[in-house]
């Protein structure tokens, strides 16, 4: 009973010894050297910067609006979209759903991610104790020396042992912070690649569709000249036309004839780019609807520009950057201070294998050890100043991306509104062309003109219509860069 007493008397009492070490090891490890992350505050503008959206607002002073209210920027962003909402020719869907699937950057960037996931792992391991666990049997056998009788020893051993690294001063908890935020980085740069990967498969089938509208305009029009051509070649053979009609007349139909094989070199080279975007090795890519059938707004909304440091997965992926290097500094401090270990190991040894478990066979060690550096020659001032540098240059590097998204945006707005006025332009010319092409057409046949201002009208009415489909093509083309500047494209 006295033994008892004494036994639980030592517990106690070395309990209440170790209580206020515990408590001072949980309080330190709570804390963390280095500077807390505090996202900077960009130069956001309050509106985008967009061209007016009619002639006379241009030139003419803003009018104040009755309703406060109505000045702001609406919350709602086309770049809020879902790719298959904004896309919505089904060709092309199926086009990007392959691409997501098959391209090469998308799955590369995925494997990145896979790798700060598992560099994640490693770094976090160093805030937890390590825990291991061996055996073994020893056998010896000695002959008879002399007086020493020979003798055989066998002897078996099971031991666990842990070591820890007390993180008193959050190193490995700001590397812990430092691997998870380049993760999160990953993840955005994925995001982005996705984005850029659905804008340019898209960007890629409208200039395809383009190129294909202008073949069949060059094999209707080439067709057209060649009908006309055989009619003046007969009236010049009866002697109503001359011989340099039928030669004005042959320079339509080469100038039609030239453009049909360059424009079916691009459409070849170009269904190429889009099967390696596909990941496949070249071949035909399907169609949909007409370029001239492709939905799209007339005006689109921007949003608010600050939602645009939210939604730009560019941005997001300079700023997780940006959070590991601030975490870096705390990593870099820590290192002046000192370094705790624990080590220990407990288990049994015991000549006999039966008893090894049983008995007086218990074993255990229990060391701890600090080191404080003293000199490094300037190493951890350095490190603390490179750390503190690349912080730096990355806080400058989101900065740049913040006011580069703003330029992108307010480029695309200015650009898909003036495609659209310029498509629009060059509708009128097109239908004034074409008209002239077949005023002309009857004065020449009725005789009151020569062919050389037939042959000037139809180069012209050709030249218009390749025109307008260039035009539609940029408008929709400028589209896509309008949605890719606003963030969209990445949104699952």
């Amino acid at each position: 009973m006295e033994t008892e007493n004494m036994t639980r008397y030592l517990v106690n009492h070395r309990f209440r010894l170790a209580l206020p070490l515990w408590i001072a090891i949980a309080f330190l490890s709570g804390c963390a050297v280095g500077p807390n992350y505090k996202r900077p505050t960009p130069n956001v503008p309050v509106t985008y910067r967009a061209p007016a959206t009619d002639a006379t607002s241009a030139t003419s002073p803003p009018q104040q609006p009755a309703n406060p209210e109505s000045a702001k920027p609406s919350a709602a962003s086309f770049g809020d979209e879902k790719w298959w909402q904004v896309f919505q020719d089904q060709e092309l869907q199926g086009l990007i759903r392959t691409a997501l699937k098959n391209n090469y950057d998308v799955r590369i960037a995925a494997t990145r991610v896979l790798q700060a996931q598992a560099q994640l792992g490693i770094t976090r391991a160093d805030q937890l104790p390590s825990l291991s666990a061996g055996g073994g049997i020893n056998s010896q056998r000695s002959p008879k020396i002399g007086p020493i009788p020979s003798y055989e020893l066998t002897q078996g051993q099971v031991t666990a042992s842990a070591a820890w690294n007390l993180d008193f001063w959050g190193r490995y908890r700001r590397a812990t912070e430092a691997a998870r935020a380049t993760l999160l980085a990953n993840e955005w740069a994925q995001k982005q690649v996705i984005a850029t990967l659905v804008s340019d498969v898209a960007i890629d089938y409208f200039q395809l569709r383009q190129l294909d509208l202008e073949l069949e305009i060059a094999k209707r029009t080439l067709g057209s000249r060649q009908d006309s051509l055989k009619l003046t070649q007969t009236l010049e053979q009866h002697g109503i036309n001359s011989l340099l009609d039928v030669r004005q007349s042959e320079q339509l139909v080469y100038t039609a004839a030239t453009e049909v094989p360059d424009l079916e070199r691009q459409v070849g080279q170009l269904e190429n780019a889009i099967s390696i975007l596909l990941g496949n090795n070249p071949g035909d890519i399907p169609r949909g609807l007409k370029l001239t059938d492709q939905p799209h707004l007339p005006e689109v909304p921007a949003g608010v520009p600050s939602a645009l440091l939210e939604r730009r997965a560019d941005i997001r992926d300079s700023e997780a950057n940006l959070i590991a290097a601030n975490a870096e500094i705390g990593v870099a401090r820590a290192a002046y201070f000192p370094q705790i270990a624990l080590t220990g190991s407990a288990g049994f040894e015991n000549p006999a294998l039966t008893n090894l478990f049983t008995g007086p066979a218990g074993l255990w060690n229990l060391t701890s050890a600090i080191s404080q550096p003293i000199f490094e020659g300037g190493r951890l001032k350095s490190n603390v100043r490179l750390a503190e540098a690349q912080h730096q240059q990355l806080l400058l590097t989101y900065q740049q991306a913040v006011q580069g998204a703003f330029r992108d945006v307010s480029n695309a707005l200015i650009g898909y509104q003036k495609h659209r006025e310029f498509r629009m332009q060059q509708e009128q010319l097109f239908q004034s062309a074409q008209d002239a092409a077949h005023l002309s057409e009857v004065r020449f046949k009725a005789g009151t003109t020569d062919y050389l201002e037939v042959l000037t009208n139809e180069t012209n009415s050709f030249s218009a219509e390749l025109g307008l489909a260039q035009a539609q093509g940029n408008e929709l083309i400028a589209l896509v860069q309008l949605y890719l500047a606003l963030g969209g494209g990445w949104q699952e």
